[in-house]
């Protein structure tokens, strides 16, 4: 797959990982970066996790193809990750969709939000934060967790092979962006 800025496969996306992607990893490891082990499993992000939503009424919403090597590698998603200490879902959410994708201003200045979802797994949560662009955003692959960034119409998210969280989630995100 290409990155949707220049063309060139986007870092990381035939999913080896080469001795400069794994320093690189490390090089950005951040105070929430680990497993979390509870009742219902194992998950990503010691203070929890989140991702941003973002929904574009002319273009759809933003999905991340994820890199083979992530944790359901090779499904579609949204940007997020790991919550840092201190850090509130919110804050994380927009954090990481700025890392992942480029977009929105990390003020959220250019975004409305609209809901919060929380999927409590007893001991860790994901909290998908749905938003609004106020703006055309211009996403890109900014990092190596992306294979490719792209807009989706609402009705054809389900077309997609979806990360097992978001597919599960998605029926409530479509109706509060429907409603």
């Amino acid at each position: 797959m290409m990155s949707s800025s220049d063309k060139r496969p986007a870092p990381g996306a035939t999913g080896e990982l080469s001795q400069e992607m794994r320093e690189h990893l490390r090089a950005r490891k951040r105070a929430g970066d680990g497993w979390v082990e509870t009742p219902k499993g194992r998950f990503w992000g010691l203070f929890g996790a989140a991702g941003l939503l973002l929904h574009d009424p002319d273009r759809g919403v933003l999905l991340q193809h994820r890199v083979s090597w992530s944790a359901h590698g090779g499904t579609w998603g949204i940007p997020g990750g790991a919550i840092d200490a201190g850090e509130t879902p919110l804050t994380g959410a927009i954090r990481e969709c700025h890392e992942e994708a480029g977009v929105p201003q990390l003020d959220g200045a250019d975004i409305r939000i609209i809901h919060t979802h929380v999927v409590d797994m007893e001991g860790w949560s994901y909290t998908t934060v749905v938003a609004r662009t106020l703006a055309h955003l211009e996403e890109y692959v900014a990092d190596i967790e992306s294979v490719e960034l792209r807009w989706v119409p609402l009705r054809e998210v389900t077309d997609y092979p979806l990360h097992p969280g978001f597919a599960a989630a998605w029926p409530e995100l479509l109706g509060v962006l429907e409603g």
